[in-house]
């Protein structure tokens, strides 16, 4: 089956911009071309910076830009996110007993784990957590899926990326996190956003993947402190392949509009 990852819309009001690009036309931009290049797309989940600010005016803004697309949606809260913001626009979004927006999809005979790592009080200021509360829940829905292969999404990688700035911001109990992996043999995978960068890796024995934003980018400054800088370049998304063999992650960068198509003797 296939999925279709984005992350870090960023979204903020119809007219507002980041560094001079409309966040909402560039989601449109993304959706359309995954919609048209991946119509068999089982569904799209977004990892988490849904809104810039987290404003109930820029979750309506999404709900809109969302309309144009029939796949179903799976939704993530991130570090610029607001959870009760969110959850006054998206009553119908699932959520935990303890109030985290947190659920399971099902793509085949794989299983997709939506967590929730937003952290209002988070210090340092936009690095993540997995409570204790949201930490069982996740035991328990490991547990639940007696063996069967699981990938695990949140916002926050659980590892270092080399980005100095925003691994000093990633999920804060990463050890608590693998600790758990460690103890079933079916977590196979893990997609995160936050770094608005595509990289792949191992973490511990676990594959992973981060996937760009579909607005702006983190620059390729390696070892660099800080995490405030953002650049120009395409949006993209995620094309994720859930087979019997495994998982399969690809990635699409947005091409400039009047590109060229490579003809099939190029290669």
């Amino acid at each position: 089956m296939k999925l279709i990852v984005l992350t870090d819309t960023h979204l903020v009001e119809a007219d507002g911009n980041i560094i001079g690009l409309n966040p909402s036309e560039r989601l449109a931009g993304v959706l359309d071309h995954a919609v048209e290049h991946h119509p068999d797309a089982a569904r799209i989940v977004i990892l988490g910076d849904l809104t810039h600010h987290g404003r109930p005016a820029q979750y309506a803004q999404l709900r809109d830009v969302l309309a144009r697309v029939d796949i179903p949606v799976s939704l993530m809260l991130g570090n610029h996110d607001d959870r009760a913001a969110f959850i006054a626009e998206f009553p119908e979004a699932p959520m935990t007993a303890s109030g985290h927006v947190q659920h399971v999809v099902e793509l085949g005979s794989h299983r997709l784990i939506c967590l929730d790592s937003f952290d209002a009080d988070a210090t340092p200021r936009h690095s993540g957590i997995l409570c204790e509360a949201r930490m069982a829940w996740l035991r328990k829905t490991l547990e639940a899926a007696d063996g069967a292969p699981v990938t695990l999404a949140l916002h926050h990688p659980p590892f270092l990326t080399g980005l100095d700035g925003m691994d000093d911001i990633r999920l804060r109990n990463e050890d608590e996190l693998h600790a758990l992996i460690a103890e079933f043999s079916n977590v196979v995978q893990l997609l995160c956003g936050h770094v608005h960068r595509t990289i792949s890796g191992g973490a511990r024995g676990t594959p992973y993947a981060t996937f760009k934003g579909t607005c702006h980018q983190t620059p390729m400054y390696l070892g660099v402190a800080g995490s405030d800088h953002s650049i120009d370049e395409a949006g993209g998304y995620g094309v994720v392949l859930f087979t019997d063999d495994g998982v399969i992650v690809h990635n699409d960068d947005l091409a400039p509009r009047g590109a060229p198509t490579v003809d099939g003797h190029s290669a």
